[in-house]
């Protein structure tokens, strides 16, 4: 499983909202600052957040975006499912996968279900707020 940068940059909003959510609704352009992201692809990607109702956005003066719910309430593995096609460890426990013409008699399959068993569980025990809470570098320091 590789997370893209949409999956990675995602997570790093929300976090970055999840840290500054007592200051309402925060610009675009704060954000990409802080996280070093281009405002462009920001903006994609927080239109996946908006349309999925995990952020709301508001334009104008004082505009910008803020998380609809508490952030205990996103887990890691919701948001991945969001922004990446497919979390599967292999093609035949993807999304839309054909069945494989070798399933019942495949020596390897039980180990990469529970492989994606475990690695789903385990982003799905992780919240923003739990990331948001991690000790982190101030990176304008390097």
């Amino acid at each position: 499983m590789m997370i893209s940068t949409k999956g990675r940059y995602a997570l790093r909003v929300l976090i970055d909202l999840a840290q500054h959510q007592t200051d309402g609704y925060l610009p675009l352009k704060e954000i990409a600052a802080r996280q070093d992201i281009s405002e462009k692809y920001l903006e994609s990607i927080l239109k996946t957040l908006v349309h999925n109702k995990i952020l709301v956005g508001m334009r104008g003066k004082g505009g910008g975006y803020r998380l609809t719910h508490a952030p205990e309430e996103y887990t890691v593995y919701k948001i991945l499912m969001l922004t990446e096609e497919n979390l599967a460890p292999v093609a035949c426990l993807g999304k839309n996968a054909k069945p494989c013409a070798r399933e019942a008699y495949c020596p390897t399959l039980p180990m990469w279900k529970e492989l994606h068993r475990l690695t789903t569980s385990y982003l799905d025990g992780i919240t923003i707020a739990d990331l948001a809470k991690q000790p982190h570098t101030d990176l304008s320091a390097l």
